[in-house]
């Protein structure tokens, strides 16, 4: 089994920065992606980064150039540096794993997910 662990949400003004971490645990063989999503009240969860075990990195369109992911692998955790915050990033950002199969956007390939942790940008 594998359980991920996010932490570093909290309030913050617009313009200003976030980073999120995501704690791997468990048998993490199968893990070859870590991918964040995003939840917004009343709105559909959506694939905001990704980053496959040999440093390949993806991002959303709506996050290029402001939010950037990375991982430190001698500590199992995956980040999300978010610069530039907007009220819109404002969300339940959630840590999610998988394997090489599937697609980063799609949530069901994921077969792991943390419990969320809350970001509130306010205007």
């Amino acid at each position: 089994q594998v359980q991920l662990v996010e932490s570093g949400g909290g309030s913050v003004q617009a313009g200003g920065s976030l980073k999120l971490s995501c704690t791997v645990s468990g048998n993490t063989d199968s893990i070859k992606c870590m991918g964040w999503f995003r939840q917004a009240p009343g709105r559909e969860r959506e694939a905001v980064a990704a980053i496959y075990d040999r440093g390949r990195t993806y991002s959303a369109d709506s996050v290029k150039g402001r939010f950037t992911i990375s991982q430190e692998n001698a500590k199992n955790t995956v980040y999300l540096q978010m610069n530039s915050l907007k009220p819109e990033d404002t969300a339940m950002y959630y840590c999610a794993a998988k394997g090489w199969s599937g697609s980063w956007v799609v949530q069901s390939h994921y077969d792991y997910w943390g419990q969320g942790t809350q970001v509130t940008v306010s205007s």
